[in-house]
């Protein structure tokens, strides 16, 4: 049943009133306690993560455990908050590292913590706790793709310490990294212009593991059903002067079946930092291996163009592809960064890096074609090498004049990308048939001529952004209001080959300006308030080929466009426990072909909503992480009106989820968590007739640490989707992707 924009617009106001109602009703106790001295102690795992001691009370002084591998000079990592399970602030693009209080856009960074204590696999297994993020697989395959704030970001467009273009792309496993850091909205200005043109919602951050003041020396062996086994050995340590320089490693090797039935799936991850710390200047350098491989891997599936319903989905475990497939997925990276103190108002940095990334697969995309499950499936062999470029430069200047402070931020980015690919297709595009619920084929239909050269891929395209920005933060009445108004002019140069012939084919340049402007305000100690309008840029699309006569402008790529983000929100930090509600529209246009025949960025996506979330330790030994986010998203100007006022794909009207962790009091070292996941129904077409159904996820898990032989041990123990539900997790893209079967995974972590 498709619900009137009238109707939703009435439903999303309701809930904003509750949510910012909530918000209110979360503040007041805070207030009417009395402020008294709080401690924290290190937690029991390697890394600068805290836990909270206090009495019952509810202690108003905001705490801030220093990471211990961090200079307090220059731009340093946020500590860690209350519980652990969050960090204070994060990266905040050309801004560099701030405290969430202090900054006009939305940020959650999820520690390492959170990765361990969840046995986080891949990425997507981190922002699963985000009720702003959608996971599913990319488009054909089974790499990680996300959504934030109803819009794509693709794993081409994850960043790495700041940097687009230097982290894994498709599957990023976990264990090299040692937080996650979520910005989100329209943030072209802050972090550039993503090289795959997504992430017009956000974006996400990989801070890597480094060494910290305490030394590391930390072995696990895991298990995950099917029989997936492995382990992983951390290795950390400070040396030199002052501890000066540091120097972490991580190795980790899995291998086996997972819960899905005959899937396999290998892991072979290494990572080396290393990092020094002087007086005026800071170095890090990070290099890691992502080898990710997967056989007969369940992928997402295509709907036939005459579907009138959507079938249920299949037993959770059951996998629906084709046998005989497989992908690889092979990225190498180094990356350096430097920061360096002129005096004291002036810090020049510059950072690099280069990732070169291989990837060969064999694929059988499965279409649904009948409401009894009927299938077809198609066949391709994709080989694709990238070898990505990265670079950034720029000074930090802080100065007064009069009672105002300023912070002036001042650079250039650049990033280029080489691309060497080659394809082939089933012969005359012939297709198999199977089941979603039974008979799968053996095989897939026989692959046909290639394009290119599959065992040596020839060069596809060169992007290359290039940018300069400019930003200056001013504050004053005692830094308790902070403005920040920044331009960003970005340059976007693309060329095609063509690869038969290698020859050059399209040659497209561009360029585009996108500003920000953001407001602080410190209305107490522990409440700020703020709002902010950006822009993304993303590239335009490019028209269809002459196969199509009558479009008269075959093969064009439009202009990049831009899409604009209105945003005002309350951020709290009562020392044990947060939060914060945001309200945001942003506007997306997108492109079809005319009244006129012509390809045009003539209609226009707006995605309105309210985020709230809740983090930190409001009772001693109790936990809580999550939210919900709320969703009024509209279509407008669509091709002959048909789509106007309907829902975009895959975005539902709210998401809500949320996390808690008990330390069990009769048994020291032992901790029982629960999360509950729920995502209301997605539309699956752009004229709302298909949809999924709402679901539910469930997941358990405990750990308990003591020592042997005075050394600590960690036993941690985690089962996702207890219930075993069948669903289908995602629409996005107009695809399906089906949620995990239930999955346990259990772990010893021995600290040396």
């Amino acid at each position: 049943m498709h619900v009137s924009s009238t109707t939703k617009r009435r439903t999303f106001s309701t809930l904003l009133l509750a949510s910012v109602s909530i918000f209110a009703v979360m503040a007041t106790p805070a207030y009417a306690q009395d402020t008294s001295p709080q401690q924290s102690t290190q937690s029991d795992d390697t890394s600068d993560t805290a836990t909270t001691e206090n009495d019952s009370d509810i202690n108003l002084d905001p705490i801030r455990v220093e990471g211990e591998a961090n200079a307090t000079a220059g731009d340093p990592t946020p500590p860690v908050y209350a519980g652990g399970q969050v960090a204070t602030g994060g990266r905040v693009g050309v801004l560099g590292n701030k405290d969430n209080l202090d900054i006009p856009v939305s940020i959650t960074s999820y520690t390492s913590d959170v990765i361990r204590n969840q046995q986080a696999d891949t990425l997507a297994d981190v922002v699963d706790n985000d009720p702003g993020v959608l996971t599913s697989y990319s488009y054909g395959g089974s790499g990680d793709r996300f959504m934030i704030r109803g819009f794509v970001l693709d794993g081409d467009d994850v960043m790495l310490d700041g940097l687009y273009g230097t982290a894994p792309r498709q599957l990023i496993d976990m264990s090299m990294y040692d937080r996650v850091e979520v910005v989100k909205g329209a943030s072209a200005f802050i972090n550039g212009m993503s090289p795959g043109g997504s992430g017009i919602g956000g974006g996400i951050n990989l801070v890597p593991k480094r060494a910290t003041d305490d030394p590391i020396t930390s072995v696990t062996t895991f298990y995950e059903m099917n029989s997936q086994t492995g382990g992983h050995v951390d290795f950390g340590r400070r040396f030199g002067k002052d501890n000066q320089f540091g120097i972490r490693a991580n190795l980790k090797y899995s291998d086996g079946e997972t819960a899905i039935d005959d899937e396999d799936r290998n892991s072979q991850i290494g990572s080396l930092s290393f990092d020094y710390r002087g007086d005026d200047t800071r170095i890090t350098v990070d290099a890691g291996h992502n080898e990710k491989n997967t056989d007969h891997g369940r992928t997402s599936i295509n709907l036939g163009s005459t579907l009138a319903n959507i079938p249920d989905a299949p037993d959770a475990s059951h996998n629906y592809n084709a046998d005989g497939t497989w992908a690889d997925f092979e990225d190498s990276f180094i990356q350096g960064r430097i920061e360096h103190d002129v005096n004291d108002h002036v810090m020049a940095y510059a950072a690099a890096g280069t990732r070169h990334m291989e990837e060969a697969g064999i694929y059988s995309t499965p279409t649904i074609t009948g409401t009894d499950g009927t299938m077809t499936y198609s066949s391709s062999n994709i080989v694709r090498e990238d070898t990505t470029n990265s670079a950034i430069t720029g000074a930090r200047v802080k100065f007064e004049t009069g009672a105002v402070s300023h912070e002036l931020n001042a650079g250039a980015s650049f990033l280029q990308n080489k691309s060497h690919q080659a394809w082939a297709f089933a012969t005359g595009f012939s297709t198999f048939t199977g089941n979603l619920y039974g008979a799968t084929p053996s095989s897939y239909p026989t692959i046909g001529t290639p394009t290119g050269d599959l065992n040596d891929p020839g060069l596809r395209n060169i992007n290359e952004l290039t940018s300069y920005f400019l930003a200056d933060t001013v504050s004053f009445l005692d830094d308790r209001i902070s403005v920040t108004g920044g331009i960003r002019r970005q340059s976007v140069n693309t060329k095609q080959f063509d690869l038969t012939s290698g020859a050059q084919s399209s040659n497209y340049d561009a360029d585009e300006y996108t500003p920000m402007v953001g407001i602080v305000g410190n209305v107490t100690d522990q409440v700020s308030v703020y709002a902010n309008y950006m822009e993304s840029l993303s590239p335009g699309e490019t028209a269809g080929s002459a196969a199509d006569a009558t479009l008269t402008n075959p093969s064009e790529q439009l202009a990049p466009y831009t899409s604009e983000q209105y945003e005002i929100g309350a951020k709290a930090d009562f020392g044990s426990f947060g939060g914060s509600v945001a309200l945001f529209q942003i506007s997306k246009p997108f492109s079809y072909k005319n009244a006129s025949n012509t390809f045009a960025a003539d209609g226009e996506q707006q995605n309105r909503g309210v985020e709230f979330q809740v983090f930190g330790e409001p009772v001693t030994g109790t936990r809580i992480l999550g939210g919900i986010t709320v969703y009024d998203a509209e279509l407008s100007d669509t091709q002959n009106g048909t789509n106007d006022g309907n829902t975009p794909i895959g975005i539902p009207d709210y998401v809500a989820k949320l996390g808690i962790e008990y330390d069990l009091p009769f048994l020291e070292g032992a901790t029982i968590n629960a999360r509950a996941v729920h995502t209301a129904s997605q539309y699956v077409n752009a004229t709302n007739t298909l949809s999924i159904p709402s679901w539910t996820r469930l997941d358990l898990g405990a750990r308990y640490t003591t020592e042997v032989h005075e050394y600590p041990v960690t036993i941690r123990a985690n089962i996702e989707n207890v219930t075993d539900s069948d669903y289908w997790a995602s629409a996005n893209g107009g695809y399906l992707t089906m949620g995990a079967p239930l999955t346990a995974k259990i772990s010893l972590t021995a600290d040396f």
